[in-house]
């Protein structure tokens, strides 16, 4: 039987964002389409579910204009489309099943796209971790400067820089918001975007009340509360979606389980048995 892997990792492009992609003319030749008009329903079909699917058209279908060589010194235009792996699978799934061509880039695109999904998670689960952890470190300090400053409530001083870089939202809101139970941290259940943003939060926090010296209780809640809505305005200004809006992952302890070497083994194992 054709080897799958040979067929399509020859015709695979990397760009100059070390990014691969294939040719959607390349790929119509090898699953014998003679007409590429032919090939263009099935490629028409595939963005459809693309865009069902949830996903950015232009994410993984990317129209270019080529030009080849019809003679020594001539040459002419043609179109193109330059596909992701996704793309690439989802054409498979649309194009005529009975050749056994189709049915060799099914299993060779669903094991490719399988295993990217799963080094796509340990590198998120790895960050989360990672920034959960600095957190809960910094979090130490910002205790400790806010000790200082004079802070005796410091749930209440957690809270004001909540509401600064949540829009107004305390803990409490947030909580019912990503729909947490009453037992689970928010902060374990955020994804490293969301981490990110409050560990910014944090240790700007921390070195501004200790640069400024800011002295007592309501004043460095305010602080927290302003160094909160400044990393806010940041996020919108770089186009970047509200804290409140991202979605609520799963308990940073089931992160901590795949990114063990005994889960990773038995991820790559399940994908290569695919």
């Amino acid at each position: 039987m054709t080897n799958p892997i040979t067929i399509f990792e020859e015709i695979k492009k990397i760009n100059e964002y070390q990014s691969e992609y294939w040719s959607a003319r390349k790929i119509a030749k090898i699953l014998e389409y003679a007409d590429y008009r032919n090939f263009e329903m099935v490629l028409k079909k595939a963005k459809e579910s693309c865009k069902n699917s949830g996903q950015s058209i232009p994410d993984h279908f990317v129209d270019v204009t080529d030009m080849i060589e019809i003679g020594k010194t001539a040459s002419r235009e043609i179109k193109d489309t330059y596909l992701s792996r996704y793309a690439c699978y989802l054409i498979m799934q649309n194009a005529d099943p009975s050749k056994e061509i189709v049915a060799l880039g099914q299993t060779y695109f669903a094991i490719q796209t399988r295993r990217q999904e799963v080094q796509d998670q340990q590198i998120e689960d790895q960050k989360r971790v990672f920034l959960r952890e600095e957190i809960t470190a910094h979090n130490k300090h910002l205790a400790e400067a806010a000790s200082q400053a004079g802070v005796t409530n410091y749930g209440r001083f957690t809270n004001y820089g909540y509401m600064g870089l949540y829009g107004g939202l305390s803990m409490q809101q947030i909580h019912a918001k990503k729909r947490l139970k009453p037992t689970q941290k928010i902060l374990d259940h955020m994804g490293s975007e969301e981490l990110a943003a409050n560990l910014f939060r944090a240790t700007q926090t921390d070195a501004k009340i200790r640069r400024e010296q800011v002295k007592g209780e309501a004043k460095a809640n305010q602080t927290h509360f302003e160094v909160g809505r400044k990393v806010r305005k940041t996020i919108q200004e770089l186009g970047g979606t509200m804290p409140e809006k991202l979605p609520t992952d799963d308990d940073i302890s089931k992160a901590k389980r795949r990114i063990s070497p005994q889960k990773i083994m038995s991820q790559i194992g399940s994908t290569d048995d695919s």
